[in-house]
């Protein structure tokens, strides 16, 4: 059974198995949390996402590489859908969550810290980024035993913290 929990912060700190990065199809580093996490890993990230994703990665998919100076031991990378630009199905949403957790299985890992995947330059509605991260962890079947939604913004983590709270009482 994985137990779900809110926090606010950072997560290029988070002291987790694995993080997960919200990055675009080319896999080369980007804005938001994408260009967070790989100015935070140093230039390992990058040089492993050339050489494991060469030719990027599909909106929905996810995959690892190292973490490189971050606390954590992987990095789960994954492309949400860009709502902004007229991505709107919400499967592939749904899929980031459900992909990166299958990846932490493969890899082992126990712990996982995700973003709220597309809510930032991408534009996903956050009540519903909210509710689609609730719902494909919670619905996942993972030996993952621990997953952190990680709330940068105060506001992103009262919906965050008021969504887990309502999916475990």
């Amino acid at each position: 059974m994985t137990t779900l929990a809110a926090v606010q912060g950072d997560i290029t700190t988070q002291r987790v198995d694995a993080i997960v990065n919200a990055a675009n199809t080319a896999m080369r580093g980007g804005g938001g949390v994408d260009g967070a996490i790989h100015r935070a890993g140093g230039p390992e990230v990058l040089a492993d996402c050339i050489a494991r994703f060469p030719h990027g990665l599909a909106t929905g998919d996810a995959g690892w590489t190292t973490a490189g100076r971050l606390p954590a031991r992987w990095i789960i990378h994954t492309v949400g859908p860009n709502h902004a630009a007229g991505e709107r199905d919400r499967s592939l949403l749904l899929s980031c969550y459900r992909r990166s957790l299958e990846v932490a299985d493969q890899l082992g890992a126990r712990s996982v810290a995700f973003p709220l995947i597309s809510a930032g330059v991408y534009g996903w509605p956050v009540h519903d980024a909210v509710a689609a991260a609730v719902e494909a962890i919670t619905g996942a079947a993972s030996s993952v035993e621990s997953v952190v939604l990680v709330a940068h913004s105060t506001s992103d983590f009262h919906r965050v913290s008021a969504a887990v709270r309502a999916h475990t009482d």
